[in-house]
Protein backbone atom coordinates (compact mmCIF):
# COMPACT_ATOMS: atom_id res chain seq x y z
CA UNK A 1 0.00 0.00 0.00
CA UNK A 2 1.70 3.48 -0.90
CA UNK A 3 1.10 6.28 1.26
CA UNK A 4 -1.19 9.28 0.15
CA UNK A 5 -0.07 12.31 2.17
CA UNK A 6 -4.33 13.06 0.72
CA UNK A 7 -5.51 10.51 2.41
CA UNK A 8 -3.59 10.61 5.67
CA UNK A 9 -5.35 14.28 5.79
CA UNK A 10 -8.39 12.80 5.03
CA UNK A 11 -8.13 10.36 7.78
CA UNK A 12 -6.38 12.94 10.50
CA UNK A 13 -9.99 15.57 9.79
CA UNK A 14 -12.59 13.13 9.83
CA UNK A 15 -10.50 10.56 12.74
CA UNK A 16 -7.14 12.04 13.67
CA UNK A 17 -8.38 14.71 15.62
CA UNK A 18 -11.65 12.97 17.27
CA UNK A 19 -8.87 11.12 18.77
CA UNK A 20 -6.83 13.93 19.83
CA UNK A 21 -10.23 15.34 21.40
CA UNK A 22 -11.14 12.24 22.91
CA UNK A 23 -7.19 11.94 24.99
CA UNK A 24 -7.55 15.31 25.76
CA UNK A 25 -11.48 14.78 27.25
CA UNK A 26 -10.34 11.78 28.87
CA UNK A 27 -7.12 13.34 30.58
CA UNK A 28 -9.72 16.67 31.62
CA UNK A 29 -12.35 13.95 32.77
CA UNK A 30 -10.18 12.57 35.37
CA UNK A 31 -8.40 15.37 36.84
CA UNK A 32 -11.85 17.05 37.23
CA UNK A 33 -13.21 13.84 38.82
CA UNK A 34 -10.39 13.65 40.91
CA UNK A 35 -10.58 18.15 42.28
CA UNK A 36 -14.52 16.63 42.76
CA UNK A 37 -13.41 14.25 45.43
CA UNK A 38 -10.79 16.00 46.85
CA UNK A 39 -12.88 18.94 47.44
CA UNK A 40 -15.30 16.30 48.90
CA UNK A 41 -12.90 14.89 51.24
CA UNK A 42 -11.40 18.00 52.24
CA UNK A 43 -15.19 18.90 53.08
CA UNK A 44 -16.16 16.06 55.15
CA UNK A 45 -12.92 16.31 57.06
CA UNK A 46 -13.22 19.82 57.70
CA UNK A 47 -16.50 19.21 59.53
CA UNK A 48 -15.92 19.77 63.11
CA UNK A 49 -18.28 16.72 63.83
CA UNK A 50 -16.36 14.16 61.96
CA UNK A 51 -14.59 11.58 64.09
CA UNK A 52 -11.44 9.43 63.66
CA UNK A 53 -13.60 6.23 62.42
CA UNK A 54 -15.58 8.33 59.82
CA UNK A 55 -11.86 9.83 58.75
CA UNK A 56 -10.61 6.52 58.20
CA UNK A 57 -13.31 5.37 56.38
CA UNK A 58 -13.64 8.66 53.97
CA UNK A 59 -9.76 8.32 53.17
CA UNK A 60 -10.49 4.20 52.15
CA UNK A 61 -13.54 4.88 50.30
CA UNK A 62 -12.04 8.16 47.85
CA UNK A 63 -8.86 5.51 47.14
CA UNK A 64 -11.24 3.78 46.05
CA UNK A 65 -13.55 5.73 44.35
CA UNK A 66 -10.27 7.94 42.44
CA UNK A 67 -9.14 4.51 41.14
CA UNK A 68 -12.53 3.08 39.86
CA UNK A 69 -13.12 6.31 38.39
CA UNK A 70 -10.00 7.21 36.37
CA UNK A 71 -10.11 2.94 35.43
CA UNK A 72 -13.58 3.64 33.74
CA UNK A 73 -12.67 6.68 32.22
CA UNK A 74 -9.63 5.25 30.61
CA UNK A 75 -11.86 2.32 29.20
CA UNK A 76 -14.22 4.36 27.37
CA UNK A 77 -11.52 6.25 25.76
CA UNK A 78 -10.22 3.35 24.96
CA UNK A 79 -13.03 1.87 23.27
CA UNK A 80 -13.92 5.03 21.52
CA UNK A 81 -10.02 5.19 20.07
CA UNK A 82 -10.49 1.80 18.63
CA UNK A 83 -14.13 3.03 17.12
CA UNK A 84 -12.16 5.77 15.62
CA UNK A 85 -9.79 3.75 13.75
CA UNK A 86 -11.76 1.23 12.23
CA UNK A 87 -12.03 -1.34 15.17
CA UNK A 88 -15.12 -2.64 15.63
CA UNK A 89 -16.21 -2.59 18.96
CA UNK A 90 -19.16 -5.34 19.51
CA UNK A 91 -16.95 -8.01 18.33
CA UNK A 92 -14.70 -6.80 20.38
CA UNK A 93 -16.40 -6.79 23.80
CA UNK A 94 -18.23 -10.08 22.83
CA UNK A 95 -14.54 -12.13 22.33
CA UNK A 96 -13.61 -9.97 25.58
CA UNK A 97 -16.44 -11.65 27.18
CA UNK A 98 -15.71 -14.93 26.39
CA UNK A 99 -12.22 -14.48 27.30
CA UNK A 100 -13.26 -12.96 30.51
CA UNK A 101 -15.50 -15.82 31.58
CA UNK A 102 -12.46 -18.84 30.41
CA UNK A 103 -10.07 -16.60 32.47
CA UNK A 104 -12.48 -16.58 35.40
CA UNK A 105 -12.05 -20.58 35.69
CA UNK A 106 -8.75 -20.48 35.97
CA UNK A 107 -8.58 -17.72 38.39
CA UNK A 108 -11.04 -18.19 41.20
CA UNK A 109 -8.50 -16.88 43.29
CA UNK A 110 -8.82 -13.66 41.86
CA UNK A 111 -12.25 -13.69 42.04
CA UNK A 112 -12.28 -14.95 45.83
CA UNK A 113 -9.87 -11.80 46.25
CA UNK A 114 -12.72 -9.16 44.47
CA UNK A 115 -15.49 -10.86 46.33
CA UNK A 116 -13.67 -10.67 49.68
CA UNK A 117 -12.51 -7.12 49.30
CA UNK A 118 -15.82 -5.62 48.26
CA UNK A 119 -17.58 -6.59 50.90
CA UNK A 120 -14.62 -6.05 53.86
CA UNK A 121 -15.30 -2.48 52.02
CA UNK A 122 -18.82 -2.72 51.87
CA UNK A 123 -19.18 -4.19 55.67
CA UNK A 124 -16.48 -1.48 56.95
CA UNK A 125 -14.30 -4.03 58.74
CA UNK A 126 -11.28 -2.20 58.06
CA UNK A 127 -9.92 1.31 56.54
CA UNK A 128 -6.73 2.96 56.02
CA UNK A 129 -5.20 3.88 59.13
CA UNK A 130 -6.34 0.65 61.54
CA UNK A 131 -4.02 -1.60 63.34
CA UNK A 132 -5.08 -5.15 62.75
CA UNK A 133 -3.84 -8.59 62.52
CA UNK A 134 -4.78 -10.60 59.17
CA UNK A 135 -4.00 -13.59 57.97
CA UNK A 136 -1.14 -14.42 61.15
CA UNK A 137 0.33 -10.74 59.98
CA UNK A 138 -0.36 -7.28 62.04
CA UNK A 139 0.37 -4.17 60.77
CA UNK A 140 -1.32 -0.47 59.98
CA UNK A 141 -3.48 -0.66 57.37
CA UNK A 142 -1.71 1.57 54.57
CA UNK A 143 -3.80 0.69 51.60
CA UNK A 144 -7.03 -1.12 50.43
CA UNK A 145 -8.39 -2.19 46.89
CA UNK A 146 -10.82 -5.02 46.11
CA UNK A 147 -7.30 -7.60 45.55
CA UNK A 148 -4.94 -6.44 48.25
CA UNK A 149 -4.75 -5.35 51.98
CA UNK A 150 -1.60 -3.90 52.56
CA UNK A 151 0.12 -3.26 55.95
CA UNK A 152 3.42 -2.31 57.42
CA UNK A 153 4.24 -3.31 60.55
CA UNK A 154 6.69 -2.01 63.49
CA UNK A 155 9.48 -2.52 62.09
CA UNK A 156 8.58 -0.94 58.71
CA UNK A 157 7.83 -4.26 56.99
CA UNK A 158 5.44 -4.11 54.57
CA UNK A 159 2.51 -6.95 53.78
CA UNK A 160 0.49 -7.32 50.63
CA UNK A 161 -2.19 -9.87 51.54
CA UNK A 162 -4.38 -10.87 49.10
CA UNK A 163 -8.05 -10.64 50.54
CA UNK A 164 -8.80 -14.20 49.13
CA UNK A 165 -6.63 -15.42 52.22
CA UNK A 166 -8.00 -13.32 55.14
CA UNK A 167 -10.70 -15.12 57.16
CA UNK A 168 -10.36 -13.23 60.36
CA UNK A 169 -10.13 -9.70 60.59
CA UNK A 170 -8.87 -8.72 64.29
CA UNK A 171 -9.41 -4.55 63.86
CA UNK A 172 -7.08 -3.31 67.45
CA UNK A 173 -8.51 0.08 66.90
CA UNK A 174 -11.94 0.12 65.49
CA UNK A 175 -13.59 3.10 67.08
CA UNK A 176 -11.88 2.91 70.30
CA UNK A 177 -8.89 0.99 71.77
CA UNK A 178 -8.12 -0.86 75.21
CA UNK A 179 -4.76 -0.77 77.13
CA UNK A 180 -4.32 -4.14 79.38
CA UNK A 181 -1.41 -3.70 81.87
CA UNK A 182 -0.14 -6.11 84.15
CA UNK A 183 1.25 -5.18 87.35
CA UNK A 184 3.57 -7.86 89.31
CA UNK A 185 3.94 -6.88 92.91
CA UNK A 186 6.26 -9.05 95.22
CA UNK A 187 4.65 -11.37 97.65
CA UNK A 188 5.56 -9.63 100.50
CA UNK A 189 3.78 -6.25 99.72
CA UNK A 190 -0.05 -5.15 100.74
CA UNK A 191 -2.44 -5.81 97.98
CA UNK A 192 -4.93 -3.37 99.10
CA UNK A 193 -2.05 -0.92 99.22
CA UNK A 194 -0.88 -1.25 96.01
CA UNK A 195 -4.24 -0.90 94.05
CA UNK A 196 -4.79 2.14 96.26
CA UNK A 197 -1.45 4.01 94.64
CA UNK A 198 -2.24 2.25 91.48
CA UNK A 199 -5.61 4.16 91.00
CA UNK A 200 -4.08 7.14 92.11
CA UNK A 201 -1.50 6.78 89.03
CA UNK A 202 -4.32 6.02 86.93
CA UNK A 203 -5.90 9.43 88.08
CA UNK A 204 -3.13 11.11 87.87
CA UNK A 205 -2.46 9.82 84.18
CA UNK A 206 -6.47 10.72 83.33
CA UNK A 207 -5.54 14.52 84.63
CA UNK A 208 -2.23 15.00 82.61
CA UNK A 209 -2.56 17.62 80.04
CA UNK A 210 -1.31 15.15 77.03
CA UNK A 211 -2.40 11.97 77.90
CA UNK A 212 -5.67 12.87 79.46
CA UNK A 213 -7.86 13.00 75.95
CA UNK A 214 -6.09 10.09 74.80
CA UNK A 215 -8.01 8.28 77.45
CA UNK A 216 -11.96 7.66 77.08
CA UNK A 217 -12.72 6.37 80.53
CA UNK A 218 -11.31 6.26 83.86
CA UNK A 219 -9.10 2.80 84.89
CA UNK A 220 -10.55 -0.18 86.14
CA UNK A 221 -8.51 -2.42 88.45
CA UNK A 222 -9.63 -5.39 87.35
CA UNK A 223 -7.64 -6.92 90.49
CA UNK A 224 -5.33 -9.72 91.22
CA UNK A 225 -5.51 -11.56 88.12
CA UNK A 226 -2.50 -14.61 89.25
CA UNK A 227 -0.48 -15.70 91.35
CA UNK A 228 2.53 -16.07 89.80
CA UNK A 229 5.85 -18.12 90.27
CA UNK A 230 7.48 -15.04 91.65
CA UNK A 231 4.50 -12.15 91.48
CA UNK A 232 1.27 -11.06 92.34
CA UNK A 233 -0.08 -9.76 88.97
CA UNK A 234 -2.53 -6.71 89.20
CA UNK A 235 -4.81 -6.11 85.87
CA UNK A 236 -5.92 -2.76 84.84
CA UNK A 237 -7.30 -1.35 81.85
CA UNK A 238 -8.02 1.73 79.97
CA UNK A 239 -10.50 2.91 77.31
CA UNK A 240 -8.73 4.85 75.29
CA UNK A 241 -8.67 5.99 71.52
CA UNK A 242 -8.36 4.14 68.67
CA UNK A 243 -4.55 3.58 68.42
CA UNK A 244 -3.62 5.00 71.57
CA UNK A 245 -3.52 2.25 73.93
CA UNK A 246 0.33 1.66 73.34
CA UNK A 247 0.85 5.30 74.41
CA UNK A 248 -0.84 4.92 77.32
CA UNK A 249 0.11 1.90 78.25
CA UNK A 250 3.90 2.67 77.94
CA UNK A 251 3.38 6.17 79.94
CA UNK A 252 1.50 4.15 82.68
CA UNK A 253 3.99 1.88 83.24
CA UNK A 254 6.75 4.23 83.45
CA UNK A 255 4.75 5.91 85.99
CA UNK A 256 4.43 2.93 88.37
CA UNK A 257 7.88 2.48 88.27
CA UNK A 258 8.78 5.74 89.62
CA UNK A 259 5.68 6.12 91.98
CA UNK A 260 6.46 2.16 93.16
CA UNK A 261 10.32 3.27 93.86
CA UNK A 262 9.03 6.45 95.58
CA UNK A 263 6.55 4.30 97.79
CA UNK A 264 8.62 1.54 98.85
CA UNK A 265 6.62 -0.94 96.69
CA UNK A 266 8.67 -3.82 95.31
CA UNK A 267 7.72 -4.72 91.91
CA UNK A 268 8.77 -8.37 91.78
CA UNK A 269 11.60 -9.94 89.78
CA UNK A 270 12.35 -13.93 89.66
CA UNK A 271 14.13 -14.94 92.64
CA UNK A 272 14.80 -18.07 94.24
CA UNK A 273 15.17 -19.25 98.05
CA UNK A 274 18.21 -21.79 98.63
CA UNK A 275 17.41 -23.87 101.89
CA UNK A 276 20.86 -25.73 103.19
CA UNK A 277 20.58 -28.20 105.30
CA UNK A 278 23.99 -29.65 107.41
Amino acid sequence: MRFSSEAFMSWFVESGVRIGAIVVAAVVAIIVVRKIIERSRSRIGAAEQIGAERAKRTETLTKILENTATLVILAAAVLMVLKQVGIEIGPLLAGAGIIGLAVSFGAQSLVKDVINGFFFLFENDMNVGDVVEVAGVSGLVERINLRVTVLRDLEGKVHIVPNGQIAVITNMTKEWSRAVVDIGIAYRENIDRAVEVLREIGEGLRADPTFGPLILEPMVVLGVDAFAESSINIKVMFKTRPSKQWEVGREFRRRVKNVFDAKGIQIAYPARVVTVQS
